[in-house]
């Protein structure tokens, strides 16, 4: 007796998803609710489970679509049998070619007929040409050399042809079908472009303040709370703060309207294995910093596992990116529709900056703000973005809410 297994429901607005791969062969042993095959949609990857223990006996295909309800392999009662050895391929060896050549007998300083044709036109008798074809017969090139001194002296000079260098090294190709995240992220990213009127605008953060902290509590708040203490929650409390001040950067447009949000939500990108996902931290502005660091952490975990849900990738009203982590200097991040602005962060370099008339080295970060311009204006922008330097550059206020 065989149990089918179907594609489950994995969200109301996904109605087919992507078999991305199979985690067990055809005809394998599996036990009840042992992971089977991944399932991809354009938002998240889901494991299929077996329902019961059994010979498994796939159906799909990796890289088939599939509607929610389809059947994806079945499930048989029974040992698994052992598997057929491939049969054995014969080698067959090319068969040799043989060419057999045929040499026709001329007669002595006669011309081949294309000789013939070019002496008569030149005016010349045959006998006052030397052939050098077999038995001395006069070929096309005798005839086309004779009566010019300057063909004949260069008889010997041959020109070769010109020979392409061929530079050593693999110069393979390889074709990846896209997956179904890679495909939504960019529709999603092309629409932004084409359905936003997208700014940047830019400022420095003098990171000292922060790494001080950092570096006189880390070990105490490691100790007290589990995690440590990074530079995430200090930039999602002071966005958070922010936003209290320009609330229409926490905002989105509807049709018409503006829909105003009294609570932050902040969608924090993480790099997946299978691209970039971005889950959402739920009211931060009630959030200490190491419930945001706890935070962090978990959703960064379930990413680098594809392990998170529709859900926790669903909402958010305001993006923060860090590029630096990759080396990124400065860059222009795009906004995460249907929201109207995004935070980049870069990299912390040491670079020489005016301090009290004095000339100091000091850890400096370059952030980015780009935002909608139908709903953001550059006053708010620019406002806002000095607001969150003002706060990263004094953290009390983070701790006063000043």
């Amino acid at each position: 007796m065989s149990l089918e297994i179907k594609v489950p429901p994995v969200g109301e607005s996904i109605s087919e998803v992507v078999l991305s791969r199979w985690l067990k062969n055809n005809g394998d042993a599996v036990g009840m609710d042992e992971v089977i095959a991944e399932l991809e949609s354009d938002k998240a990857t889901f494991e299929l489970t077996a329902e019961k223990g059994g010979i498994l006996k796939t159906i799909a295909k990796e890289g088939d679509t599939l509607a929610i309800g389809a059947v994806v392999c079945s499930i048989e009662e029974g040992l698994a049998s052992a598997k057929k050895s491939d049969a054995p391929v014969e080698d067959f060896a090319p068969a040799k070619e043989t060419a057999n050549t045929k040499q026709g007998s001329y007669a002595a300083g006669s011309p081949s007929p294309a000789a013939a044709k070019i002496l008569a036109e030149k005016n010349l008798a045959a006998s006052s040409v030397k052939g050098s074809g077999p038995g001395g017969r006069i070929t096309k090139d005798d005839a086309l050399k004779s009566g010019n001194p300057e063909i004949s002296k260069s008889e010997s000079q041959k020109v070769e042809p010109t020979k392409v260098q061929v530079i050593p090294g693999s110069r393979n190709e390889k074709r990846e079908k896209m997956s179904s995240l890679r495909k939504t992220i960019a529709k999603r990213l092309v629409a932004v472009k084409n359905e936003t009127a997208m700014l940047t605008t830019f400022n420095e953060v003098d990171m000292q303040p922060i790494m001080d902290l950092r570096t006189k509590y880390k070990d105490k708040f490691k100790e007290k709370h589990g995690v440590g203490l990074g530079f995430m929650s200090f930039f999602s409390k002071a966005v958070s703060e922010a936003l209290k001040d320009f609330p229409s950067i926490n905002a989105r447009i509807d049709g018409e309207e503006i829909v105003y949000h009294d609570f932050t939500d902040i969608s924090i990108a993480v790099s997946a294995p299978k691209g970039l996902v971005v889950p959402v931290i739920r009211n931060v502005e009630s959030l200490s910093l190491a419930e945001i660091e706890k935070a962090v952490m978990v959703l960064a975990v379930k990413a680098r596992e594809n392990k998170l849900t529709i859900e926790e990738m669903t909402g958010g009203t305001f993006t923060i990116t860090n590029g630096g982590v990759f080396g990124s200097m400065l860059s222009t991040p795009i906004i995460n529709a249907p929201q109207s602005a995004i935070l980049g962060m870069h990299n912390i370099v040491e670079r020489p900056v005016a301090v009290g008339g004095q000339v100091v080295i000091r850890p400096i970060m370059y952030v980015a703000l780009s935002y909608d311009h139908r709903i953001i204006d550059g006053r708010e922008s620019v406002g806002f973005l000095v607001r969150v330097k003002q706060l990263l550059e004094d953290p009390a206020r983070l701790l006063l809410g000043v």
